[in-house]
Formats: C-alpha cells, structure tokens, sequence
C-alpha cells in the first residue's frame, strides 16, 4: 500500500532519521506488524537495517520456527538478521518478557552503534494500551498512550490500523509468523482485543478512533503540565537527586505527579497502586538520616532519606586497593592514588568535598592502606580531641546506606586518616605547611 511508504517516508523526514549513514534497527518478531514494518522500511529507504530478533522459546519448536522463518524473509530482503535466545531464568509474565526486550534491543543498540530502533506499534496497539491502562488505573500522562518516539525507540507506523498492515502483507505476499499464544485470552492485551474492543463497539463503532483522538488530547495537556513541572523539578534537584525537604512542601498531588515521572523516566511499568505505594513510603522514611530502599524491579530501588530521594541500580562500583609504603602514584581498578612530598605554605585548603588533602604526616611511618570500611574501624574528626566509630562519623555525615560501602579510607590498621571526599583525620591536620599532598581520582580525570 502506497499510504504506509507514504506515512513511514513522513516519519523519517519529521525526525530527521533520512540521513544516509545511519543504521536502523528493527524490532522483528515475524509477525504482521513488524514484517509489514521492515519490508516498508526498506523500500523507503537505503539505509543499513538490521533484524533484531529475541526468540522468547516459550513455545518450543514452534518459536524455533518462526526465528527461522524470520532469518529467511531477511535473507531475501537482504537485510542484515541478528538473534538471542531469552534466558531461562526469565519468568514467563508479560512484564519480565517486556523488560527482557527492552534490555536486549538496548544491547544490539551498542553492538551496532545504533541510536534508532524501530519497532511496529500501530494504531490498534494504541487502542489496547489506553484500555488496558484506563483498567489497572492512570492518570492523564497514562491517557497519551504510545508515544511515536521516545529515546532511541522510533514507532512509524503508529497511524496504521492493523487492518491496513494485514492488506499490505497480503498485496506483497509476505508470510508473517502467526504466535499461537496471540490467541489466548489468560494474557490480558490478547483478552482487550479479542473480548473488550468488540463489547465497546456495539456502543461506538469508531471507538479505536474516538479512543485514539483521546490519545491526542492527553498528549497536548500533558506538555503543558511538563512545562511547568519542569521548571519545579530543577528548584527542587540538586546533583541529579530530589531534596527531600523541598519535595515535601509540594502539594500531595504535585509528588504523586512526580514519582509517576520517575517511573517514566526509567521505562517501569506503572498503576495507581504502585504510586500510592511509593508516595507512602517517601512519606514515613522522609526523616530517615541513612537512609531507606524499596525495590522496584530486580536491579531498581528508589531510596529516600531526610536529605535526598533518588532511583539507585544495583551495579556495583568496582572498589580500589592500594598500600602505599613510598611517594608516588598508584594506579588500581582505573583509579589513581598519588601521594608526593608537600612544603610549601597553603592559605587556602581545598573543600571537604574534594578528594585532594594537604596533611602532615611527620609523626606517623609511610604505610598506610587506601581501602573501604571494615568493622572496628574508627577517626579522629577533624577538630575533635577524641576518636568515634567510623560508623557514627558516617551517619552525623548523613552519607545513605547504599553509599557507604563504596566509600574510600586512608587507614592504619583501624584507624582512619583520611575519609577520602569527606574530611581529614585531626591528626594529620596541617597548622601552616603540609609535609604531603593527597590526590584521588579516576583514570583519565586528572
């Protein structure tokens, strides 16, 4: 069909995706949407387009058989196929399946160096999406549906009915794949379309279209609410984290508004519920000194204490060691420690915040080990006549729980001389020339 060349040319042009050079990525089950999708594309354009293809295996042979019915369509498009396996540990619920895709299109983004990903959205899917999310609650942001881009996610054929892409594979003879599991209704999008939409149109024919305009009004009140959230996120940001204080002077309906954002901004699927749920946490850990977590998905927790509320994955920083005996630089895990002699006077030190420490170690040997916490460990704050757990230093330092264990400390057996961004021993402290200079920072970054 002339229309979906039509439309699918449009959409390049509008977001300026019909440069030459740049790589497409499709998201390809087989099926009809996304072959119609990447048949169109490539007569549209001469760009290189890759295949991507995540074999769930859930139906065993008859999944093998669709990757391979995907591989042979893309062999005689002459266009470039890439698959993987989903991983067995995976649980075999809708929500695991979408956050699985959505991990896997990212990584063929990097091993193509791709920042376009296409996937077949259409204007069914729309319709599905708003019902099923009018049914498990949402708010006016939720109503906007299916964007036609976010990120690196590109939906062209948002505007085309399924029926429209159905004619287009027949008029080309194409041979989508036909997902078995597409029929049964347990799944609740495949119950939408096959149980609710037909209900509702015995009310309103046109209501995909009604449902759809709806879409639209949403999406205009939705970048007028952005706007001005906007301008109140960046009074109430500081260093990419949330004040917690500044939070709470908002109206309740202003936070709620404002932690559905932060489900959005990290592609989390969302309802009232999970909203609420949050809003109440915020609420009872708000004068939390460390700190409180509470888990979002297996590897996304939001964390939120009397100082800050913040969205915190489960990586972990790849820690440092060093034991410095001499002068010198050290280098370990693409860090640098650098200690060198140091006389001169200094009138101005640098920030508690800085890693860079001008100290006096004339009465204490050269040996000392750059490390992370260990029991029993303990500091003379600087300014302080006695020593303190360093596990109290940390709290009266309000650092979050989740941070503390990627903190660095200068030691000598227990004993901390330097909490390495933090602050400086009193014992080491300089009353007018430093014997030495200390220096922390990352490879490249000096």
């Amino acid at each position: 069909m002339k229309q979906i060349h039509k439309t699918i040319k449009s959409f390049l042009e509008k977001y300026d995706l019909n440069k030459s050079d740049l790589v497409y990525l499709v998201a390809f089950s087989g099926g009809f949407d996304s072959m119609c999708l990447l048949h169109a594309l490539k007569k549209s354009c001469k760009n290189k387009i890759v295949a991507i293809h995540l074999n769930h295996k859930w139906r065993g042979e008859e999944s093998d058989l669709e990757e391979q019915n995907c591989k042979d369509f893309c062999e005689d498009l002459k266009v470039e196929f890439y698959s993987e396996n989903l991983s067995k540990d995976i649980a075999k619920t809708e929500t695991a399946a979408r956050e699985a895709r959505y991990k896997f299109f990212e990584r063929c983004a990097k091993k193509f160096g791709s920042k376009i990903i296409f996937t077949a959205h259409n204007k069914n899917d729309n319709t599905e999406t708003l019902i099923y999310r009018i049914c498990t609650g949402t708010g006016i942001a939720g109503l906007q549906g299916i964007t036609k881009q976010r990120d690196i996610y590109y939906r062209p054929l948002l505007e085309i009915t399924r029926e429209e892409i159905e004619s287009y594979c027949k008029e080309n003879s194409l041979n989508p794949n036909n997902d078995s599991s597409n029929a049964d209704t347990k799944y609740k999008r495949n119950y939408i379309r096959a149980e609710v939409i037909p209900t509702l149109e015995k009310v309103n024919q046109t209501i995909s279209d009604s449902i759809n305009s709806l879409s639209e009004i949403a999406r205009e009140e939705t970048e007028i609410i952005e706007e001005y959230l906007k301008i109140l996120t960046d009074k109430i940001t500081e260093s990419g984290k949330i004040k917690t204080k500044k939070f709470l002077k908002l109206s309740d309906n202003v936070q709620k508004r404002l932690i559905y954002n932060l489900f959005i901004q990290n592609n989390l699927d969302y309802d009232r519920k999970k909203i609420l749920n949050i809003f109440e946490f915020i609420s009872e850990n708000s004068n939390s000194k460390s700190g409180k977590t509470c888990s979002l998905t297996d590897n996304l927790w939001i964390f939120v204490s009397e100082e800050n509320i913040e969205i915190i994955t489960g990586e972990k920083f790849l820690t440092p060691y060093f034991h410095i005996t001499k002068e010198g630089k050290y280098e370990n895990n693409g860090y640098i420690f650098e200690i060198e002699k140091f006389e001169k006077e200094v009138r101005k030190f640098p920030k508690d915040s800085d890693c860079l420490a001008y100290v006096n170690l004339k009465n204490l040997p050269l040996d000392f080990e750059v490390r992370t916490r260990q029991d029993g460990d303990i500091i003379q704050p600087f300014g302080l006549n006695g020593t303190q757990k360093l596990k109290k230093y940390l709290n009266e330092k309000k650092i979050p729980n989740h941070e503390k264990d990627n903190l660095l400390f200068m030691t000598q057996f227990n004993e901390v001389f330097w909490a390495i961004g933090l602050g400086i021993s009193d014992k080491i402290k300089v009353n007018s020339r430093p014997t030495h200079r200390l220096a922390f920072y990352k490879k490249g970054q000096a």
